[in-house]
């Protein structure tokens, strides 16, 4: 595939970025976050067995200590409630505030802030339950209903091992026990225990839904019956993330909760669902109860606690105040770097100090971008002085390593020391033979650490190609959208420097010690030469073809012109690109995919010759057919900039509503889930699961990171949000939101 060069038309000339088609407008969703509630350290049964919550919004819990209270202005539980001490077991309240518990001893009734021991029923009571004609309890010993101050007995020929009542609306009741479901009423009872009707006979949680059809939830999934008659079953192919079914309730809308010893799934009335699982949503996943107070926030009685889950109205702008509040708060660190933060306590975001990554530089590129791009929708001079700040910043990396044209991945203050990441150290020769049979291409960095010429910095040597793309991702779009003409100026300087110390190196990153970095390899000598290097030849291809087309496009000088088509001409480096979607599957990594992203803007924008943008134009479309399913806002909006044309909205807004508020890496395991399978697909050698996870289960989202990964996470960290704040901002520019 052979080019030639034509010349420019028109060095600057406009850009059409306004992506065309119908807008998403920005309405209020429900923004769901969780509030864990711990028992104090001196309770040592933290199991909740049962949980209400009454009309004041107080919270109650059966616990085998006793019944607990969580006054709703406090964030405590009260010792058990001293003449109800010991096992608990059940507890309902009904809309007048009333609270009855079910104990060890019987049940008690709390009125008025009254507290009695009712008469009548032979303890331990193990069920209640709220009706019309009365309250019912339940135990080994037999059932009653209450009638006044005292319990009658009935006689139910029902089995001992009562699990749950309800009521069928109709003076019955449904009990649920380990022998299978019993139908109460006036006129007798039925008891239900074939496979015709259950899908085992273990039956723990029941509910009846918005068309009257009977839930009944224990081992095995749930069993939907109708009419005495089994309707459906939901078992783990049908979305029960555990075969171990605890309980299940209603909300106000109308979905069921059905709680699992692997997490809550939702089923909605119009049959989607949507699960909560993990430490992000749960202090422990194995569910024991569901109750919901007048607000319809969720309150979760685990093994371990008790979890709310809390909603309030947000809008995707007020969720990016949300999340630019917190990027500025704990994730900008000096001189003016946007990256993760350290969490001295895991999972707690008030023990964060900051701290050092091998990809501060490329992230910081996402946030120069982000920062473009808010300024581009808003003209907000916040917006471009912050941008003016991150890119000085990524400038700074070249000047403190005093190279011409090197860079450093990051940089801290002298006076970290010991805090930073990949100390420096010594490597034997045993060691080093270790890791090149291992990888024939490692180098052995023992100074990854230097300190500045001034005294103030320790930077890090041995850059990627990832924070070359990063970076160059996040010049361009600082050009294009935010920089001043004095800073447009410093752009093309830079840019121009860092380029012409790839050429000067035949296309390599060389570092301090006169050797290339690990990553940052370009040559033809070792991407169409060397067969070690063949796994980077298509992407490092495409990579190298875009630096130089972006130094090109910004300073007009047409060494950068020549080496480019000299590329395609002579070393096939097109040829080479045309093939990264055709990439050996041994080789793949999802980062890559992120790599290429970046690109396509630079080489779609930049590229003035109609044969190259045509292939361009067609790669990515190509490409874009691969990722569709990948449901990334950053590829669609990338895309959609690249084109000026709309797709995937859905997806990307669907991706901005769900992903959590909470930024913790919290660790996520789908491999105890039965509704899913373990895969290694796309990536050969990683644990994955067959279904894309929505992004609220997931480990919290940096665009390095496989979204189908299985296993991951790393609590003591909290991510920074401009994976969020990047692709939001993006689509507002683009008209796109609304």
């Amino acid at each position: 595939m052979r080019f030639f060069f034509l010349p420019i038309v028109c060095f600057v000339l406009p850009i059409l970025t306004k992506a065309q088609g119908k807008p998403f407008t920005d309405t209020a969703f429900w923004q769901e976050y969780h509030i864990p509630y711990p028992f104090s350290h001196n309770i040592i049964d933290k199991e909740v067995r049962s949980i209400a919550v009454d009309n004041q919004n107080n919270v109650w819990v059966a616990t085998k200590s006793g019944i607990h209270v969580k006054k709703s202005n406090d964030i405590s539980w009260s010792a058990p409630i001293a003449t109800a001490a010991g096992p608990a077991y059940v507890v309902v309240t009904n809309t007048t505030g009333d609270v009855y518990m079910g104990t060890w001893n019987g049940v008690y009734q709390l009125t008025n802030n009254t507290l009695e021991l009712l008469t009548g029923t032979d303890g331990p009571i193990s069920a209640l339950c709220l009706a019309d004609e009365g309250v019912y309890a339940a135990g080994p010993k037999g059932i009653w209903i209450l009638n006044g101050r005292t319990f009658l007995k009935l006689n139910f020929p029902i089995a001992k091992s009562v699990r749950k009542l309800i009521s069928d609306g109709q003076k019955g009741i449904w009990v649920a026990t380990d022998v299978g479901l019993y139908h109460c009423t006036p006129n007798g009872s039925r008891h239900f225990v074939d496979t015709s009707f259950l899908i085992s006979a273990y039956v723990k949680g029941l509910v009846i839904d918005n068309r009257n059809s009977l839930w009944a939830g224990g081992l095995g999934g749930v069993s939907i019956l109708n009419k005495e008659k089994k309707e459906r079953e939901l078992r783990p192919k049908d979305g029960i993330p555990s075969r171990f079914v605890s309980c299940l309730t209603k909300d106000a809308d109308g979905r069921i909760w059905v709680g699992t010893e692997m997490g809550l799934v939702r089923f909605s009335t119009n049959g989607r669902r949507s699960l909560i699982f993990s430490n992000r949503w749960l202090i422990d996943d194995h569910i024991n109860d569901i109750a919901f107070d007048a607000a319809g926030n969720a309150w979760i009685a685990t093994t371990k606690g008790v979890s709310a889950i809390m909603k309030n109205k947000m809008t995707l702008a007020s969720k990016q105040d949300y999340f630019y509040d917190v990027l500025m708060k704990r994730h900008i660190r000096a001189p003016w770097i946007a990256g993760q933060c350290h969490l001295n306590i895991p999972g707690d975001v008030n023990s964060w100090q900051p701290e050092d990554d091998d990809n501060d530089g490329e992230f910081t590129g996402n946030y120069l971008a982000m920062e473009s791009f808010r300024y581009g929708a808003t003209k907000s001079a916040d917006a471009r002085e912050k941008a003016k700040k991150a890119y000085h910043f990524l400038q700074q990396l070249e000047e403190v390593t005093g190279g011409d044209g090197y860079f450093a991945r990051t940089i801290v203050p002298v006076g970290w020391g010991d805090r930073v990441h990949d100390q420096n150290r010594t490597y034997t020769p045993e060691e080093i033979a270790e890791e090149m049979v291992k990888d024939p291409r490692y180098k052995p960095v023992e100074q990854r650490w230097r300190k500045s010429s001034d005294g103030q910095w320790l930077w890090k040597g041995d850059a990627s190609s990832d924070e070359w793309c990063g970076h160059m991702m996040g010049y361009y779009f600082y050009y294009e959208l935010a920089a001043d003409e004095t800073e447009k100026a410093l752009v093309r300087s830079h840019v121009s420097k860092i380029v012409d110390h790839l050429i000067a190196n035949d296309f390599n990153m060389m570092d301090i010690d006169g050797t290339h970095t690990h990553w940052s390899v370009w040559s033809p000598n070792s991407l169409n030469r060397d067969p070690e290097w063949q796994p980077d030849q298509f992407q490092n291809s495409m990579e190298i073809l875009t630096f130089l087309k972006l130094a090109y496009y910004v300073t007009g000088k047409m060494k950068y012109q020549e080496h480019y088509l000299r590329l395609i001409n002579k070393e096939h480096y097109l040829d080479n690109m045309a093939k990264v979607t055709q990439q050996n599957p041994a080789w793949f990594i999802y980062y890559d995919v992120t790599m290429q992203a970046y690109l396509y803007p630079i080489l779609l924008h930049c590229e003035k010759d109609p044969k190259l943008l045509q292939f361009y134009r067609q790669h990515l479309e190509h490409w874009m057919e691969r990722r569709k399913n990948d449901q990334n806002p950053l590829i669609n909006f990338l895309y959609c900039y690249s084109t000026q044309k709309q797709r995937e909205l859905n997806a990307s807004i669907q991706f901005l509503t769900d992903t959590p508020l909470d930024l913790v890496d919290w660790n996520i395991d789908h491999t105890k889930r039965e509704d899913i399978s373990v895969v290694s697909k796309p990536v050969l050698d990683e644990l994955q699961v067959d279904q894309l996870p929505p992004p609220s289960i997931r480990q919290v989202v940096r665009w390095d990171k496989n979204p189908w990964t299985a296993v991951g996470g790393s609590p003591d960290m909290e991510r920074e949000p401009v994976f969020w704040l990047l692709p939001y901002w993006m689509g507002r520019y683009l008209n796109m939101i609304k």
